[in-house]
């Protein structure tokens, strides 16, 4: 039986895999796991503003009332601010309903704790468990029991105000364009950094429910890029729908992806004397380029696999401040627990005016190897992890990596929420990992389908 929860809580097309009825049975067994030794718990909700947001949030609140549950209420914000939120606020556990990057059908329900963290897989297996059980043992509430229901109007400024606090920089009189993908960002990303009196320019940030991540945010650049150079603008920031990652571009149009916002990141945090343990976090899908440029640095550079949920557990286990991925998760837990793409693009803006540069200067601290990366859509997610188990595939990597050995290396992995198999090859020669790549690609289309 195909677990429940992915590497980013429950996924699916609204409506189809994650219906109303899914979202009710989460809400009461997650309810009832996250708060078993509180007498009413309170869960805060939060939600991007997809079309499908509103039925979920209903029935998740149906689900976590019937359990005797307040809910605390704070509409369409990005998830990391429900995870801060959820400790501003002292709830017992926070949710948010967001498919983050995907496409506008899909819709997601992801839990933390009380403290604003990711749940561990043991916890999200008790939730399951719940109700496959078909919420056996469940408290039913009646009359005075059962759960309210309380809109915190309040949420959205005090996410932005502190992230505010976070500023020790002048930042007035900077030109930035947003790309908000019209998603949560929409709102708290414009009011932070008026607020800090930077000269804003806001795109795709007039959400209507359908068009969140519709060729816009950071996993599509080109609109970010173009209004930069139109506004003569010194930076550009694209956040995607739910804002807990963050892409930046340059004042002249080019792309800084998340490794190189880390290395700069890292590089001024080791300046001012924060950077814990002297190391950044990274997953194995960085570029071969941010090792090479932390280790000219003096900074110790330790690997993850793939998720930045495992990138947090290495920094909590072992002490340190900062971590994320190529894709632009970055987590700075100076400022939050979870990946946050406003708070990142603070850290950004705030380490290239200390140091005095413009971002496309500060980006020159490394050197990117030509990568590609080609997403191999399926037909199902059954069918993701068949690559492992086919020798003709394996055979296939096996030989490119020997051919690549000391020179360039080759990652194929499943995605953790979407049917795609990730090829991502890295080397010296653009045309070579092209060809490549396109060749892996294909002999696993033709074997998997």
């Amino acid at each position: 039986m195909e677990r429940m929860f992915g590497t980013d809580g429950v996924r699916g097309v609204a409506g189809a895999q994650l219906d109303a009825l899914l979202a009710y049975e989460l809400g009461r067994a997650g309810a009832y796991i996250l708060s078993k030794n509180a007498r009413r718990p309170r869960i805060l909700v939060g939600r991007d503003p997809r079309i499908s947001g509103q039925m979920l949030e209903a029935a998740l609140t149906a689900g976590i009332c019937a359990v005797g549950g307040d809910v605390l209420l704070v509409d369409v914000l990005p998830t990391p601010a429900v995870a801060w939120l959820t400790r501003h606020y002292g709830a017992d556990a926070g949710v948010v309903i967001s498919a983050s990057h995907n496409p506008m059908q899909d819709n997601g329900i992801k839990f933390f704790d009380e403290r604003g963290f990711k749940l561990p897989d043991a916890v999200e297996d008790e939730i399951e468990a719940v109700i496959r059980a078909g919420g056996a043992g469940l408290p039913q509430p009646t009359g005075a029991g059962i759960g309210s229901v309380q809109h915190m109007q309040d949420a959205a400024q005090a996410y932005v105000a502190h992230l505010a606090g976070l500023c020790q920089v002048d930042i007035s009189g900077v030109k930035i364009v947003l790309d908000c993908a019209n998603g949560a960002a929409s709102r708290v990303a414009p009011a932070l950094f008026e607020a800090l009196g930077a000269h804003v320019v806001p795109i795709n940030h007039q959400p209507d429910g359908v068009n969140i991540n519709d060729h816009c945010g950071s996993t599509h650049l080109e609109a970010l890029k173009q209004a930069v150079l139109e506004h003569h603008a010194h930076i550009g920031f694209a956040f995607d729908g739910d804002a807990d990652r963050m892409l930046a571009v340059d004042e002249h149009g080019n792309e800084v992806d998340g490794d190189c916002i880390m290395a700069i990141c890292a590089v001024d945090m080791k300046a001012r004397g924060v950077l814990s343990k002297n190391t950044l976090v990274v997953t194995v899908m960085s570029n071969l380029g941010l090792k090479i440029a932390m280790e000219r640095e003096g900074i110790q550079l330790v690997q993850t696999k793939v998720g930045d949920r495992y990138v947090l557990e290495c920094m909590l286990e072992n002490g340190y401040a900062i971590g994320g991925e190529q894709s632009g998760h970055v987590i700075l837990l100076e400022s939050n627990t979870t990946g946050d793409g406003l708070s990142s693009a603070l850290a950004l803006l705030c380490a290239i005016q200390r140091s005095g540069k413009t971002l496309s200067q500060a980006a020159g601290v490394m050197r990117r190897l030509p990568q590609v990366l080609v997403n191999l859509r399926l037909d199902s997610n059954d069918k993701k992890q068949l690559w492992q188990q086919d020798t003709a595939i394996t055979a296939a990597i096996a030989a490119l990596e020997e051919g690549y050995a000391g020179r360039g290396r080759i990652l194929v992995r499943a995605s953790g929420t979407e049917p795609l198999i990730r090829v991502m090859i890295e080397g010296e020669d653009q045309e070579k990992i092209h060809a490549d790549a396109r060749q892996l690609t294909d002999l696993i289309s033709q074997r998997l389908r």
